[in-house]
């Protein structure tokens, strides 16, 4: 279940809305939680809207993707932001480093 959320939080989506529009069912998580066992279609379904593999979801490998694998966490989520958001963060960024570089 984590690989789910880890998955859904590269992409900037919960959990819940992925399994909803994937098809494969807005109560996946929380039967997941339970310890029910899903379907392999609900599986496929999932891992197909998430672009990753069944394995890499249920977390039997890796991640394949190495954009994926070979970013930091803080990368892969401004490269999940929309555009507009991803300028406000630069502007942000670029704000606060003349900043740290007066304090040094």
């Amino acid at each position: 279940m984590q690989n789910i959320k880890n998955f859904c939080d590269i992409r900037g989506i919960k959990p819940t809305i992925a399994c909803r529009e994937s098809g494969a069912g807005p109560n996946l998580i929380s039967q997941l939680a339970r310890g029910t066992i899903p379907s392999v279609e609900r599986v496929q379904l999932l891992a197909q809207y998430l672009g990753v593999t069944t394995s890499e979801l249920l977390g039997e490998t890796g991640p394949k993707n190495l954009a994926i694998q070979d970013q930091p966490y803080l990368v892969m989520r401004y490269n999940s932001l929309p555009p507009k958001i991803q300028e406000e963060v630069m502007a942000f960024i670029e704000f606060k480093v003349p900043q740290q570089s007066e304090k040094k």
